[in-house]
């Protein structure tokens, strides 16, 4: 089913249009929505390895901004946005949403799932659903649909394909996000540089995935701050663990110090490094300096 054939496109019941890219009116400006503000624009400097340097990266005098404990940049938690008309209940158990040929440009979303004090979620429940390459949804069965819970380490994964456009919409992804005993969170993620970001009255840039080209395909990254209570972890001790160089497939620990690219980063989380979780990409993983 595409948008045009049946229903039209998403509107924003109940919710006003976010007319503004710096954020919904109401909700304090930050410099992460600022720099995804610019990302949509393409004005945001890079670092090594193509990644987007994020904004705690480029402080005043290029010094790095200290980290909050809300972990992600002093922001409400991950905010959220209509369901719209094509969910369905009861998807599969599944991290992957493709099989060998199906259409589309391969996509992997890695990330984690925090609480509101920047310790990651166990065992939250992430149902995701799409659009095929076509830009159409599956009524009538559930491809391009499943669902998966957050791991130890409150890390998901995501297999699957670039999403479509259709009228009216620029590229998303929709999500619902539930940690054990609290309240589901629905939103949708979006890809940076995509020219519709500017004339969807649903997009918001605190939403925008980090994508990078990886081969034939693209990898995404994306992590969610739910609105859950947690105590602050004490103090980090005054003399961390020394690290070494960061190399992928290395099992790090909070404290932990690496070098990279020639600058130095303390872990922040627990985490078993893989290809694309690079100190310069990961600011929920890695606080340089």
């Amino acid at each position: 089913m595409t948008e045009s054939s049946a229903v039209p496109p998403e509107p924003s019941a109940g919710t006003p249009p976010r007319t503004s890219e710096a954020g919904p009116p109401g909700r304090p400006v930050s410099r992460k929505n600022l720099l995804r503000a610019a990302v949509a624009a393409s004005a945001v400097p890079l670092i090594a390895g193509g990644g987007i340097a994020l904004a705690r990266d480029t402080g005043h005098g290029g010094a790095p901004l200290a980290l909050t404990p809300a972990c992600d940049d002093g922001d409400d938690p991950t905010p959220e946005q209509m369901e719209g008309p094509y969910f369905k209940p009861a998807s599969p158990l599944r991290t992957s949403l493709v099989t060998p040929g199906t259409p589309g440009t391969p996509l992997t979303v890695s990330g984690y799932v925090f609480g509101r004090a920047c310790k990651p979620l166990p065992g939250v429940l992430l149902d995701f659903w799409q659009a095929d390459a076509s830009g159409a949804y599956d009524m009538s069965g559930f491809a391009f649909r499943g669902h998966q819970f957050t791991d130890a380490g409150g890390a998901f994964t995501l297999t699957t394909v670039v999403a479509g456009l259709y009228p009216g919409r620029t590229r998303h992804i929709h999500v619902k996000a539930q940690a054990p005993g609290h309240p589901v969170l629905t939103t949708q993620l979006y890809f940076p540089g995509e020219p519709r970001n500017a004339t969807d009255a649903l997009y918001d840039p605190a939403l925008l995935m980090n994508v990078r080209t990886a081969g034939s395909g693209r990898q995404g990254t994306f992590d969610f701050v739910l609105d859950v209570a947690q105590q602050p972890d004490p103090t980090d001790p005054t003399t961390p663990p020394a690290g070494g160089t960061w190399a992928a497939g290395t099992s790090y620990r909070a404290g932990d110090r690496v070098t990279y690219g020639g600058a130095s980063y303390r872990c922040l989380q627990a985490h078993s490094a893989i290809a694309g979780w690079e100190p310069p990409l990961v600011p929920a993983l890695w606080e340089r300096g």
